[in-house]
């Protein structure tokens, strides 16, 4: 096991040094100059020089990235321009948003996905798997904005069910946790329901169908549990891929979380805060996929032991 999480965090911290260098390349990848992009065409040679001093792009490149590396591993991940606050400030007072809503779409996948995978293999090959399949195969299809858009004028405009825009509650919450929900719940149902046809064509299944056993017993205390191991490690990358894929549809409901705060930085060419945003996702969505890896190797300890035979 200890192998195993080391392993795990060193190739994480691969992947993290990575995202430090493509987060501080953002500014220097822009065509042009960026401090003009940031001022202004009006902007005097004075005030050039002076953002390109605060900013200390008058420095040498590995200078500038070794600065900007260190200065974040302490937290420091520079001032917004538009704001005047810390970068880091800025991004903590949207994250408990972005987390409220990946948690609650997350939550909304595994209850369609497993439902309905459950449902799919039970009835293998019949009128009811090809519907699930299809609606796993119409959630892959359908882009996320779309569908949020759609919801937004039926369920808010048209019916009045539910507030359009600008509120952080439970009612506020529903339409864009469904909408990245159903998106999310397709991979799920599609893990499930095969895992769970494998299982169910398993000896010990008929065995336990022959001794008379209930077929809500055999489903969910037989078949499921051994269904769960990989599902559990898709939900795990599921949160972490909502927790940075929920840009477009902050944007869509306006809720006010990194995909709003990223959008209006770009916007406002706020580079510092861009970059702070890339990198502290990036960290996050690294984290995440660590944590996964050694609950897996807790779940199911073979991935370990394949981990030290390869």
């Amino acid at each position: 096991m200890k192998h195993f999480i080391i392993n795990r965090v060193l190739s994480g911290i691969l992947v993290i040094f990575g995202i430090s260098v493509f987060s501080f390349l953002l500014i220097h990848f822009i065509p042009g100059d960026p401090v003009k992009i940031m001022l202004g065409i009006n902007a005097s040679p004075e005030q050039v020089e002076k953002l390109n001093h605060h900013l200390g792009l008058d420095k040498p490149l590995l200078v500038q990235y070794w600065q900007y590396i260190t200065n974040a591993f302490q937290g420091d991940f520079g001032t917004s321009l538009k704001t005047g606050r810390p970068v880091l400030i800025e991004i903590l007072d949207r994250f408990p948003e972005t987390v409220k809503l990946a948690i609650f779409g997350l939550f909304v996948a595994v209850v369609i996905g497993v439902s309905l995978g459950i449902v799919a293999a039970k009835f293998k090959d019949s009128f009811i798997d090809k519907m699930c399949t299809a609606f796993a195969t119409l959630g892959i299809s359908i882009p996320s904005f779309w569908l949020g858009i759609l919801l937004v004028l039926v369920f808010s405009v048209k019916l009045a069910w539910f507030p359009i825009a600008n509120g952080t509650g439970f009612r506020d919450l529903i339409l864009p946790a469904f909408t990245l929900g159903v998106v999310a719940s397709t991979m799920i149902m599609r893990l499930t329901r095969n895992g769970m046809v494998e299982v169910l064509s398993n000896d010990y299944i008929r065995t336990a169908r022959a001794k008379g056993l209930d077929d809500g017993l055999i489903l969910f205390r037989h078949a499921l549990r051994n269904v769960l191991i990989p599902v559990v490690t898709v939900i795990g990358l599921q949160l972490a891929a909502l927790l940075g894929g929920t840009v477009i549809i902050e944007q869509v409901f306006n809720w006010p979380g990194l995909g709003t705060l990223a959008i209006g930085a770009i916007m406002s060419r706020d580079f510092p805060l861009i970059q702070g945003i890339v990198l502290f996702m990036g960290v996050m969505y690294v984290t995440i996929n660590i944590l996964v890896d050694v609950l897996y190797s807790i779940i199911d300890p073979r991935v370990e032991m394949g981990t030290k035979e390869a």
